[in-house]
């Protein structure tokens, strides 16, 4: 038998993505090197609205490899927290590299919605708060994690914004 990475313990079933125990290792040692050497980092939480009385089977992972495709550079990270959100991490990036990158994520989303949507007659809303920062032993990664959820429950409230990006002083 030949070992699957895409199966190991690290990874959600359902859509191959990182799982949230990887994630938040992840951005914890991210954080703290970050901190160590200046720079800054965003984080990010996607929420795609796929209505449950939608039957398509990976219709999911197709998304998340939507999404993945807009992540060009290796060191980013995306992965499932729950049923219907994704985080994602993006080290080492300025305000306007996070804009850039929140820009290629709605592209690729409206490429997959034609896409998809010419076969299967759906169409995937989202909702994507990022949040950037430049870590500081002042700071505690748990306020990141709190801006950005806020935000994202701001963001489900206002109908007329499908994202937003906030940067913390």
């Amino acid at each position: 038998m030949i070992y699957s990475f895409r199966n190991s313990g690290f990874r959600d079933p359902e859509t191959g993505v990182y799982n949230q125990t990887y994630f938040m290792e992840v951005f914890n040692r991210e954080w703290h090197r970050h901190i160590r050497e200046q720079q800054s980092l965003a984080l990010l939480y996607l929420c795609p609205h796929i209505h449950e009385t939608v039957k398509q089977p990976h219709l999911l992972e197709f998304f998340t490899k939507q999404v993945q495709e807009a992540l060009l550079r290796a060191t980013d990270l995306i992965a499932r927290l729950d049923h219907n959100h994704f985080a994602l991490g993006l080290f080492n990036i300025d305000e306007e590299g996070t804009e850039v990158v929140l820009k290629r994520i709605a592209k690729h989303i409206q490429e997959f919605n034609q896409e998809f949507g010419k076969n299967h007659k759906l169409k995937i809303d989202y909702k994507l708060a990022a949040c950037i920062c430049l870590p500081s032993q002042e700071q505690k990664i748990e306020s990141l994690f709190n801006h950005v959820s806020r935000l994202s429950l701001e963001l489900e409230r206002d109908q007329n914004q499908s994202q937003a990006l906030i940067k913390l002083q």
